[in-house]
């Protein structure tokens, strides 16, 4: 059985790490789907132009829940709290408007994970409070 101890400061780079894997394979998955290959090889993708800065636009995006891992970790109490609320609205939000613009099964299974977890992660960093110890909770 997994328990929590209530320590935010380790479940919540776990949690980054956990969607950051599923984001991984999630692309990995769509590689394997000729029509999807070819169209990235060609660069459209469903009305979208693949260009150098659409892709610099992308790792951005990508780049906010792999920061998320260490500085879950690092960063104090506040900015532990706001940051991952923020981090995990923009990637919540992004992550739930491509489920409306559609996607095969696989995408919308992964993105059932993506969407939960990212619920999750907003979830602990609003309710995380401060202990009385150094104004801080673990």
């Amino acid at each position: 059985m997994i328990e929590w101890d209530g320590n935010r400061k380790g479940l919540l780079p776990l949690l980054w790490v956990f969607l950051t894997v599923n984001y991984i394979y999630c692309d990995v998955f769509t590689l394997h789907l000729a029509k999807y290959l070819e169209a990235f090889l060609s660069g459209d993708v469903g009305g979208m132009h693949i260009t150098e800065e659409f892709l610099l636009v992308f790792a951005f995006i990508m780049q906010i829940p792999m920061i998320m891992i260490p500085l879950s970790r690092l960063l104090s109490y506040k900015l532990n709290k706001y940051a991952n609320i923020i981090a995990g609205v923009i990637t919540t939000g992004v992550q739930t408007y491509t489920v409306f613009m559609g996607g095969t099964l696989h995408y919308m299974f992964f993105s059932f994970f993506e969407i939960s977890t990212g619920l999750i992660i907003i979830y602990l960093a609003i309710s995380w409070k401060p202990s009385a110890i150094e104004g801080e909770t673990t």
